[in-house]
């Protein structure tokens, strides 16, 4: 199993909800998080001046698929959330060793 933890922009994080519970995933973790990139932030102006926002909000989405859907998976949420712009996001992947449903005790992609 992989575990696919999505940081996109906020605007596209329902995007990308929706575009993985389509691909049969409902169970997923969303949070509002913050960070930055190689970027460093996001500098913008306004008539009073300028300013630097460091830290820059974002939806991190956590999904746990089996190996097989991998790929599919990952070009879906490629396809929700570019927009060819800068701070799109990024898509970490990470092995899964077990899943164990608190409830039942089932395990593996039962428990997912």
């Amino acid at each position: 199993m992989k575990k696919l933890e999505i940081i996109v922009k906020p605007g596209k994080g329902e995007l990308v909800r929706q575009a993985v519970e389509a691909l049969g995933y409902p169970g997923i973790t969303i949070s509002q998080v913050e960070g930055h990139g190689t970027q460093k932030g996001l500098s913008q102006g306004k008539s009073n001046g300028h300013y630097r926002l460091e830290l820059v909000p974002k939806q991190r989405l956590e999904v746990v698929i089996p190996d097989s859907a991998l790929d599919a998976a990952v070009e879906t949420v490629i396809k929700a959330a570019r927009t060819g712009q800068p701070g799109d996001g990024k898509i970490f992947v990470s092995d899964v060793q077990e899943v164990i449903r608190i409830r039942t005790g089932e395990k593996g992609d039962k428990a997912v």
